[in-house]
């Protein structure tokens, strides 16, 4: 085998990427070692995706029994893992269909073309007004990436899509101002993670469902960063008491092996008929078949409470450290999607705390310039969150006293 470097990467990989200069090698659990086997606790979650650690028993056993019987069908057939899958996700959500799909960005188009779709035929072209949200993040492709609500992703590129109306998040008035009856949809993050770990008031989420109810809007949930899981809810839709009519979902789904999906009722599903929408590899029978398994474990009852009670271990642990290195304002987030804003002597400088944390062995994320971000494995133990914070707290330190 060839030995790589991080060397390698500014010679033969496309430079949209700026690595870290450390290759992890393996994982279990919560840590992962590097090419000099460096230990470091993972506080990362390669960004809210692994969602079981690394290579949990349950995913291997899943993956390694589905290598050994069927990896690929085309869409002209269907597969047992999809169909187990679809049904499992059916029977977790409101939701009645399931189109698969390999990422959130694609999960995400399928969402909005099927919004679009449905408002054409039974409204007719002139419905056709996206509202998203300023700071919104929703993909890669073309597509949702002007729907996200940041310039820096998605200005450069030519001519954008259309028809889209970005507003400040939990902004009453300028959403009863935006919306009316040429709104086809409403595309939100029930808790948004890119843009800063931002949560939606209860009033806000309750009068952005009755607004999109009265003018025939439909109300699209981007659960790709907080669903499975994440917050503590299967869908965090779950613990806003607001339903949307369509829903994505990705990352935490398949554990670290690439799926997504979109759910959505019955009666939205049937405009998407035979040849308007497909995906090549959507539904994989090797992807399903690991979330599946990733799925079953998540949905207990006792992990959904255990992830109750780890936000409970990181919010004490940061106030910990914030009583002795006071450089954040606010903890906020829910469950483990967790975010620390800096304060104002410290803003801009999340990345330095990542890099400083790096060189501690924890491994974390930032939220933009001023957030530093948390999403571990949601079955982390209470062992690894007190090392991984031991950490961090030394890298805190250092920064605090240079």
């Amino acid at each position: 085998m060839t030995d790589v470097t991080r060397k390698d990467f500014d010679e033969v990989m496309v430079p949209c990427y700026n690595p870290m200069a450390v290759i992890p090698v393996r994982g279990e659990g919560a840590r992962i070692w590097d090419q000099q086997d460096k230990e470091y606790v993972d506080f990362a979650g390669g960004i809210a995706v692994s969602c079981l650690g690394h290579c949990h028993p349950v995913m291997v056993e899943a993956l390694t029994k589905q290598a050994n019987q069927l990896w690929h069908l085309s869409n002209v057939m269907t597969n047992e893992p999809a169909l187990r899958l679809a049904k499992k996700l059916v029977e977790l959500s409101f939701a009645d269909k399931v189109f698969f799909a390999n990422s959130g960005a694609e999960a995400n188009e399928a969402a909005l073309k099927l919004a679009r779709r449905y408002a054409v035929d039974e409204f007719g072209e002139h419905k056709s007004k996206i509202i998203a949200f300023n700071k919104g993040f929703h993909g890669r492709t073309f597509f949702t990436v002007t729907v996200g609500g940041q310039s820096a992703y998605s200005d450069g590129f030519g001519p954008k899509p259309g028809d889209v109306e970005h507003i400040p998040y939990n902004d009453i008035q300028a959403f009863e101002a935006a919306i009316s009856d040429e709104t086809c949809a409403v595309m939100m993050e029930p808790l948004q993670g890119e843009g800063g770990i931002i949560a939606p008031t209860s009033e806000f989420v309750q009068t952005v469902r009755e607004l999109c109810d009265k003018h025939n809007a439909l109300l699209i949930f981007d659960e790709v960063q907080t669903g499975n899981g994440r917050t503590g809810d299967f869908y965090a839709y779950q613990g806003l008491g607001v339903t949307p009519d369509i829903l994505s979902t990705a990352k935490s789904l398949g554990g670290g092996f690439p799926v997504g999906a979109m759910l959505t009722t019955e009666k939205l599903a049937k405009h998407l008929k035979v040849g308007t929408h497909g995906s090549t590899y959507g539904g994989n029978p090797l992807a399903c078949a690991v979330a599946e398994a990733v799925v079953g474990h998540v949905s207990q009852p006792d992990v959904l409470q255990g992830v109750k009670e780890r936000e409970g271990l990181f919010r004490a642990e940061l106030e910990r450290i914030n009583a002795k290195y006071p450089i954040f304002a606010e903890f906020r987030g829910k469950g483990l999607l967790l975010g620390a804003e800096l304060n104002d002597d410290w803003k801009g400088r999340s990345r330095d705390i990542l890099v400083a944390a790096g060189e501690e062995g924890l491994m974390v994320l930032i939220a933009g310039a001023d957030v530093v971000r948390f999403t571990p494995s949601l079955v982390i133990t209470p062992e690894e969150i007190k090392q991984g914070f031991e950490r961090f707290e030394a890298a805190v330190a250092k920064l605090y006293n240079a």
